[in-house]
C-alpha cells in the first residue's frame, strides 16, 4: 500500500479512435492510433510526454538532494509500440538527458537515483525495458 500523494482520474471512449478527458477538464483532446494520417495525439505520445515530465522532475530532486545547482538538463523519452508475440503488445523506452554544466559521470549517477525515484521508472521496472543515456546539452 503506498502513502497517497495525489489521484487523478481520465476517462477514454472509444479506444485509439476516441477521446481521452481528465477529471479537472485540462486534458480533453481526439486520440487516434499510430497509424491514423494527421497530427493526433495517440496514447503512446501521452504515455512519453508524462514519463518526460515525471523523469525531469525527479532529476531536479536528486540535483536538490545532491545541493547541485549550477546544472541544466532537458528529458526526452522515446516510447517504442511493438509486439512482443502474436496479439500481445509492449513498449521499449529510452530515456536521454541532456545535461550542461554536469560532468557526465555524475550526470550518469544522477540519472540512475532518478530511475529509483521516479513513479513511471517504479511503475515500469521489471516489465519494461527502460535503457537511460545521457549527453551533454
Amino acid at each position: 500500500m503506498i502513502k497517497e500523494i495525489y489521484t487523478t482520474r481520465a476517462t477514454a471512449k472509444g479506444g485509439r479512435e476516441g477521446q481521452v478527458k481528465s477529471e479537472n477538464g485540462e486534458l480533453d483532446v481526439d486520440v487516434r492510433g499510430p497509424s491514423s494520417k494527421g497530427n493526433y495525439l495517440n496514447p503512446e505520445i501521452l504515455f512519453a510526454g508524462g514519463y518526460a515530465a515525471c523523469f525531469d522532475n525527479a532529476i531536479i530532486g536528486v540535483l536538490h538532494l545532491k545541493k547541485i545547482k549550477e546544472a541544466t538538463h532537458e528529458t526526452t523519452v522515446k516510447v517504442t509500440l511493438g509486439e512482443i508475440k502474436k496479439q500481445q503488445y509492449g513498449f521499449e523506452i529510452e530515456i536521454t538527458v541532456a545535461f550542461g554544466n554536469l560532468d557526465l559521470k555524475l550526470a550518469k549517477e544522477v540519472i540512475n537515483l532518478a530511475h529509483e525515484m521516479c513513479p513511471y521508472s517504479n511503475a515500469t521496472r521489471g516489465n519494461v525495458k527502460v535503457n537511460l543515456e545521457v549527453k551533454k546539452l
